[in-house]
Parts: structure tokens; C-alpha cells; sequence
């Protein structure tokens, strides 16, 4: 069955610079020096990415950050609880903006 979403096509994201080599590499070059260790420890920074993933919903992140916290030493319930806090925060977020509904929602009604 064919479908959009190609797990295989993860293994092809650094051919995204074929046609902008200098932008690509600036990217990959900030992309990586994100990820080493600095304040926060590899694996710490893997489970913020593997939450902002389920968040801005990118399977191939999803993928990609399943596999950095497995590789660093994250288990299934840290990974769970971290899209958890994620979850938490955006439905946060939407309800909120409730607030806004609200006040306009007054204005309309008087």
C-alpha cells in the first residue's frame, strides 16, 4: 500500500542540500552542535526533542528521537512521561486561548 509518510525516507534527509549545498550545511552544522553535550547531557536533549516531535507531530523525528533516547540511555517510561509533558503543555496551550474566545465572545454579547 502506498502512503505518504516513508519511514525509508528519513535515511535520505541530508540529499535535501543537493541544491543549496552552503544552506544545508549551515543547518546540519547548527543542527548538531545543538545536540552535543553542553548544560544539558545527550540524552537530556534527546528527550526534549522526542517530546517537541510528538508536538509539531513529524513521524520522521518521532522515528529519529525514538531511537537517539533508546541509544542514550532513555527507557519507554522516561520517553512516555517526556511526550506526556508535552501533551500537557499543548492542550494547555489551546485551552488558554479559551480566554481569548471568551473576551471576544463578551464584546459580542453586550
Amino acid at each position: 500500500m502506498e502512503r505518504y509518510y516513508r519511514p525509508e525516507d528519513l535515511q535520505k534527509f541530508d540529499e535535501i542540500g543537493k541544491e543549496a549545498p552552503e544552506l544545508a550545511n549551515k543547518f546540519f552544522d547548527y543542527y548538531n552542535a545543538v545536540f552535543e553535550e553542553g548544560e544539558l547531557t545527550e540524552r537530556e536533549k534527546a528527550l526534549i526533542a522526542l517530546a517537541v516531535a510528538h508536538t509539531v507531530q513529524c513521524p520522521y523525528c518521532i522515528d529519529a528521537f525514538t531511537q537517539a533516547c533508546l541509544e542514550k540511555g532513555s527507557n519507554p517510561a522516561e520517553m512516555t512521561e517526556a511526550v506526556h509533558v508535552a501533551t500537557a503543555i499543548r492542550g494547555g496551550a489551546s485551552l488558554v486561548h479559551g480566554v481569548q474566545m471568551r473576551t471576544v465572545a463578551e464584546k459580542l454579547s453586550m
